[in-house]
């Protein structure tokens, strides 16, 4: 199978609005590039609240069930027969969650899945809004391809990719919002794309993030988002990407069935040894 993939990035508002209407029209964009597939960055629909902990800010959540943001999109991927991720800050009971549900080329709510590892830190304060997910990492069977997703932080862990590409997946997207860092000396972009890169090599498997732009005020913080949206083929390598500053969108076609076959050739999966790794979750000092 044939598929064409999107990434895009832009600048957010504090108007819900002109957020949904900016996403849509770069789906649009994208569709009529041949897009199959459109990944949309992380909680596009505001700015990034999470700058700072501000109980007011608890009123954009939605519930899934009535969220008109996921409403919105059912119609959006109906209308033009294009697979979407759609990120949102949900209410569930008395919970709240930084989520995504897939929704297939013909408006199906796939399902959904919650952001498994929220961080916390200056200008990244996810842990004072986010309950810890607790669907496990999960896999959308599409129109268009096996999809595995992760948000953000959890595109720092290697086992995010690791067991979303057990699970079956062929290709792996991360919504993201990540800028500048307050509490580091060096720009972490290189860090950051250099690790999804790995993730692609190890798995053979392509990689799609999708970031936000711009400077966003929130009380007494500024966060500078950092773009460079990108794709990474199978083999890691970056064949497509966004500017550090500049909205846009990028599309790469992929050969799923070919890649498959790659990754059988190459025995990484025949050759694991799980029953070594039980240190990962069973590790002490009294092993040394």
């Amino acid at each position: 199978m044939k598929t064409k993939v999107a990434i895009t990035q832009f600048a957010c508002t504090s108007s819900y609005e002109e957020n949904v209407n900016k996403a849509i029209s770069m789906v649009e964009k994208c569709v009529k590039e041949g897009a199959n597939i459109v990944l949309l960055q992380e909680l596009f629909s505001s700015l990034y609240f999470c700058q700072v902990e501000d109980y007011d800010k608890f009123s954009l959540a939605q519930e899934r069930k009535t969220s008109k943001l996921i409403s919105t999109f059912k119609e959006v991927a109906k209308k033009y027969n294009v697979v979407l991720p759609i990120s949102f800050f949900e209410k569930s009971g008395v919970n709240y969650f930084n989520s995504i549900v897939v929704i297939d080329a013909d408006g199906t709510d796939l399902g959904l899945y919650r952001k498994t590892h929220i961080p916390t830190g200056e200008c990244y304060e996810e842990k004072f809004y986010f309950s810890p997910g607790d669907t496990p990492f999960k896999v959308f069977k599409t129109k268009f391809g096996k999809i595995g997703i992760g948000i953000c932080w959890d595109q720092w862990f290697p086992e995010t990719a690791r067991i979303l590409t057990l699970k079956g997946a062929e290709l792996l997207l991360f919504p993201t919002a990540i800028g500048s860092e307050p509490v580091l000396v060096r720009d972490s972009m290189p860090h950051w794309r250099n690790t999804m890169c790995g993730h692609a090599a190890a798995n053979i498997i392509p990689v799609l993030a999708s970031n936000r732009i711009g400077v966003e005020k929130a009380k007494n913080s500024s966060m500078t988002f950092q773009g460079y949206s990108f794709i990474a083929d199978s083999h890691g390598e970056v064949v497509k990407s966004l500017s550090r500053d500049e909205e846009g969108y990028a599309l790469y076609e992929f050969d799923l069935d070919e890649i498959n076959k790659e990754r059988v050739s190459w025995g990484v999966f025949r050759d694991r040894r799980p029953e070594m790794y039980m240190d990962l979750v069973h590790y002490s000092k009294e092993d040394e």
